[in-house]
C-alpha cells in the first residue's frame, strides 16, 4: 500500500461512516438514552415489568451503537491527521505503521456496520430454524444433515444455545426434517441471513460409479416471538396431527403418540415438534413455532409489500447460495454476490463473515 491508496482508503471509511451515522444520529440517541433513564428514576416505571424491559433493552442497544460509533470516529480521526502528519514530515515508519493497522480500522468500521444492520426490532430474538432437503432422497437428505452440522457448529462459536424441537431420520442416511432454536444475543439477525434455498454439488459418496450430483435443501427461518405478541390463529384455519415420535427418546416416547404437526391451511405452514414426551408441552411449542413463522410472514408482507414467507422451490434457480465441492471448491452467495475458497471451513461453522457479507449487500441493495 502507498500514500494513494491509502489516502484514497480512509475517504473510503469516512463516507461509509457519514451514511451510517445519518443513519444512528448519536446526537439524537443521546438524548433519547438521557429520556430513557430520567423515565427508570421513577418508581412507578418497575410495576410495569413489561415497559421496564422494553426500555431496558432500548438503552442498551442505543449505547451499543453510540459506543462503537464514537470508536470507530475516534479512531478514524486519528488515523488520518496522522496520516497527513506523517505525510507532511516524510515520517515513513509512522506511515508503514498505520499501513499495517489499516485492517483493524477497516474491521472497527466494519463491525460498527453489522451492530447497526442488527438493531431491527427482532434481530435480539433467538431464532427458530426449519431445514427440509429438498427432492432427492438420500443424497438431498444427508445435505439437509450437512448443513443441520454446519449451524450447530455456528452456534458453538457464537455461544448461541440449541434447542431441538422436531428431528427425523432419513430412511439410509442424513434427516428428512430437524427444527431446532438458537437462543443468544442477535441470533435471529444473522441467522435471518440463511433464510432460502441451499444448493450442494458433490461426488456423490452413494453413487457407486462417483458421479456429480446437484442437491437442495430449504432453510426457513423466524424470530422466537415473546408471548405478548397477538397472533391469530382460528381453529377452523388449522389442522392437528399427533403421531409417535422417531428416534431415539426412549420407550415412552416411541409408545405414544406425543409428536403434534400443525397445519395452517391458508398458508400452508406446517410445523411439528417431537422434543418432548409430554404431547400437551410439544402441542404448545409447535403452536409457538406456527405463531412465530406466521408473524414472520406478516412482517415480510409489510416490509415487501408482497408475500414473501417461502423460501421459493427447493431446486435449481432459486438457491441463495451454492455450495460446490467438485470439480473446485467454492462457496457463492448470490446476493452478496461473494465467493469463498475455504469450503471446509464454511461447512464447519465458519459462517459469520459470509453472513456479514450477505446483511451488507442487501442493505446497499436497498438504499438503490
Amino acid at each position: 500500500m502507498d500514500n494513494y491508496e491509502f489516502s484514497k482508503l480512509l475517504k473510503e471509511l469516512q463516507i461509509k461512516l457519514d451514511n451510517i451515522e445519518k443513519i444512528i444520529k448519536p446526537n439524537e440517541a443521546k438524548e433519547r438514552i438521557k429520556e430513557i433513564e430520567k423515565e427508570q428514576e421513577d418508581p412507578a416505571l418497575w410495576a410495569d415489568a413489561k415497559r421496564a424491559a422494553e426500555l431496558g433493552k432500548e438503552k442498551t442497544k442505543l449505547n451499543q451503537l453510540v459506543s462503537k460509533y464514537e470508536i470507530a470516529n475516534s479512531e478514524l480521526v486519528g488515523t488520518s491527521e496522522l496520516f497527513e502528519l506523517a505525510v507532511k514530515e516524510n515520517d515513513y515508519e509512522t506511515l508503514e505503521a498505520l499501513f499495517i493497522d489499516s485492517p483493524n480500522l477497516e474491521e472497527t468500521i466494519k463491525s460498527l456496520e453489522i451492530s447497526m444492520l442488527l438493531s431491527g426490532e427482532n434481530d435480539t430474538k433467538n431464532a427458530i430454524i426449519n431445514i427440509h432437503p429438498g427432492a432427492g432422497g438420500t443424497e438431498s437428505n444427508d445435505w439437509a444433515s450437512i448443513v443441520y452440522r454446519m449451524y450447530l457448529r455456528f452456534c458453538e462459536r457464537e455461544g448461541f444455545k440449541v434447542e431441538t424441537l422436531d428431528y427425523q431420520e432419513g430412511d439410509e442416511a442424513g434427516i428428512k426434517d430437524v427444527s431446532f432454536v438458537a437462543r443468544g444475543f442477535n441470533a435471529y439477525g444473522y441467522f435471518k441471513a440463511e433464510h432460502g434455498v441451499h444448493r450442494l454439488i458433490r461426488i456423490s459418496p452413494f453413487d457407486s460409479n462417483a458421479r456429480r450430483h446437484t442437491s437442495f435443501c430449504s432453510v426457513i427461518v423466524a424470530p422466537e416471538i415473546d408471548d405478548d405478541i397477538e397472533i391469530e390463529i382460528e381453529e377452523k384455519d388449522i389442522r392437528i396431527d399427533y403421531y409417535r415420535a422417531s428416534g431415539a427418546g426412549g420407550q415412552h416416547v416411541n409408545k405414544t403418540e406425543s409428536a403434534v404437526r400443525i397445519t395452517h391451511i391458508p398458508t400452508g405452514i406446517v410445523v411439528q415438534c417431537q422434543n418432548d414426551r409430554s404431547q400437551h408441552k410439544n402441542k404448545a411449542t409447535a403452536y409457538k413455532m406456527l405463531r412465530s413463522r406466521l408473524y414472520e410472514l406478516e412482517m415480510q408482507k409489510l416490509n415487501d409489500g408482497k408475500d414473501t414467507g417461502g423460501v421459493g422451490e427447493n431446486s435449481f434457480g432459486h438457491q441463495i447460495r451454492s455450495y460446490v465441492l467438485a470439480p473446485f471448491q467454492q462457496v457463492k452467495d448470490t446476493r452478496s454476490n461473494e465467493a469463498f475458497s475455504q469450503v471446509d471451513a464454511i461447512l464447519d461453522g465458519d459462517i459469520k463473515k459470509m453472513i456479514e457479507g450477505v446483511l451488507i449487500a442487501q442493505k446497499d441493495s436497498s438504499e438503490d
